[in-house]
């Protein structure tokens, strides 16, 4: 493997008015290299993903990349969130964006310019037909084959088959947003890792996408001879992909980096490794300057009363002096401290009944009972059912179904959405919503926001945060309910590491039961029971997970 990086960066910081995201970032990517990029939800990973790709430019430090750069960014379009300025041109796409709109814009630069061309051309064309615009129009189409536009339609074609199952030409003018969120991923993945750049950034490439979907993606990551550099939380991912683990963490003047060079699975141990290190460095540091300290108050008594101290005095002062402005060491990052207190309590015995239920164009009829205390996780494709199964339990009148399930005595009943879709909190802030749903006032409301480490957050809208701070206040306002049933649908998608280990830890101490549609598989080794819907309708329960169809 070639030692030359293809990405570089060096002392590279950031801040935004007085907050400081990064601070003194030191990053070589190699060719072949699949390197996980980590961190606490805002720890900066996003401002660094832009460095790297040039939207963003940095306060401090160099940043370089050859062998051409495509990027996938969290979101596609800008449908979900307001587009930033300077945005990745994918998340830039407008609302009515088409699969070809997409496609082009992860094209080579070459192309896309040949493109331009051609299509400006055509459009001459419609108002003007002389020979001078048909001449232009023929030495636009010839530049085009230059620039290898007629095979990177091949290559469109091959995409389109893979992610959605039709033709290019039959698919082309589809808007994107029709597309389920793992079609659309799947596309731009396949014509980012069939596509010339060398080096590719990819931001949550595994969200929406379904455990088939998942193993396709690591089988093909793991295949692939470009360099990647990719976000994710999905611990299974990390294990089966990642090569080195790039954690940004919490520091005294900024987010700062931090390299593990082995797998996920050994991650925890060497942070905790690194930070006990760090932090008996520090107090080793601490007690012998307070040692110092205390010889020179002891030397400057002497000195007073003894010429001949003096010199030691004057002495213990410069050793003083040159220790402080050696400095500490390293303090241990500051770690996110996300703590759940999931509430819940005794119900009947039988939590839910399902008799014959069937769900419209969905589901053949099944039976299934839930039990109090039972961890049941659901699994299957998507498009199978999953969630218009808990929006039917949650009351949701435009779920059809067939058949009847009954609700168990003292069975109150909490939904998390995968989709975060909260109209009722629309234009709203995380104060005034604890206080219209819970009654809490400023100092109570303050206080449960810090234990979800949401307190800067407060006087936010719900709209305006990130996908996982809506998850981490989504859990917070289960707790305040104190439901005895949960239904979560699909809730570590946007959790960073630390808020989906604390949610695990507060459901295995949950009084009540708890019901999880999930492809975090990660996340499932915590469940006893499994109900699997199938690809052809057949719902039934498993001993295991079956993550195949």
């Amino acid at each position: 493997m070639s030692r030359t990086p293809l990405v570089k960066l060096v002392n590279v910081s950031k801040s935004f008015g007085r907050v400081y995201a990064l601070e003194g970032i030191n990053l070589e990517l190699y060719p072949g290299e699949i390197v996980s990029l980590v961190g606490d939800n805002g720890a900066g990973k996003s401002t660094l993903f832009k460095i790297i790709t040039g939207v963003l430019n940095s306060d401090e430090g160099s940043t370089s990349v050859s062998g051409g750069l495509g990027v996938m960014p969290q979101l596609l379009t800008g449908a979900a969130k307001k587009v930033e300025e300077n945005d990745t041109a994918l998340a830039s796409l407008g609302l009515n964006a088409t699969v070809a709109d997409a496609l082009k814009v992860v094209s080579p630069k070459r192309i896309q310019e040949a493109m331009k061309h051609v299509e400006a051309c055509e459009l001459a064309m419609m108002e003007d037909e002389s020979e001078d615009i048909q001449m232009k129009y023929a030495h636009a189409l010839a530049e085009y084959a230059d620039a290898g536009g007629y095979d990177n339609e091949i290559l469109w074609d091959v995409c389109c088959q893979a992610a959605v199952g039709m033709e290019y030409e039959k698919c082309k003018f589809r808007e994107l947003k029709t597309l389920s969120g793992g079609q659309a991923k799947r596309l731009i993945l396949e014509a980012l890792l069939r596509g010339p750049d060398q080096v590719l950034l990819l931001d949550e490439p595994d969200n929406y996408l379904d455990v088939p979907s998942k193993r396709w993606l690591e089988k093909v990551v793991s295949e692939t001879k470009k360099t990647v550099l990719f976000v994710s939380h999905d611990r299974e991912l990390l294990e089966n992909t990642a090569t080195r683990i790039v954690t940004l963490e919490q520091g005294v003047n900024g987010n700062t980096a931090w390299v593990h060079g082995g797998k996920f699975s050994t991650w925890h141990e060497a942070r905790k490794a690194r930070n006990e290190r760090f932090a008996e460095m520090l107090l080793r540091w601490e007690q012998e300057h307070q040692r110092l300290i205390d010889l020179v108050k002891t030397l400057q008594v002497q000195a007073a009363s003894s010429p001949d101290m003096a010199n030691k005095y004057h002495a213990m002062q410069t050793r003083l002096r040159k220790f402080e402005e050696a400095g500490a060491p390293e303090a241990p990052p500051v770690e996110q401290d996300v703590k759940v207190g999931l509430r819940g309590g005794r119900t009947g015995l039988r939590a839910l009944t399902f008799e014959n239920v069937a769900i419209a164009h969905l589901t053949e009829p099944f039976n299934f009972e839930v039990f109090f205390g039972d961890r049941i996780a659901v699994l299957g494709k998507n498009g199978t059912g999953k969630s218009h199964f808990f929006r039917m339990i949650s009351g949701d009148p435009t779920v059809s179904y067939t058949g009847n399930f009954k609700v168990g005595a003292r069975v109150e009943i909490g939904y998390f959405a995968q989709t975060h879709a909260h109209p009722e909190f629309e234009n709203k802030t995380l104060l005034e919503i604890l206080w219209e749903q819970n009654s809490l006032q400023l100092g109570a409301a303050k206080s449960v926001l810090g234990r979800y480490e949401l307190a800067q957050q407060a006087e936010q809208q719900f709209t305006s945060l990130s996908g996982g701070q809506q998850a981490r206040f989504q859990v917070l306002l289960l707790e305040l309910a104190g439901d005895t049933l949960l239904l979560l649908d699909e809730p570590t998608d946007n959790l960073d590491l630390a808020s989906a280990e604390a949610l695990e830890r507060a459901l295995s101490n949950y009084q009540g039961t708890v019901i999880a549609v999930t492809h975090d598989r990660w996340f499932a080794r915590g469940f006893t029971r499994f109900l699997i819907f199938g690809a052809e309708g057949q719902v039934y329960e498993s001993p295991e997970p079956v993550w195949t169809h």
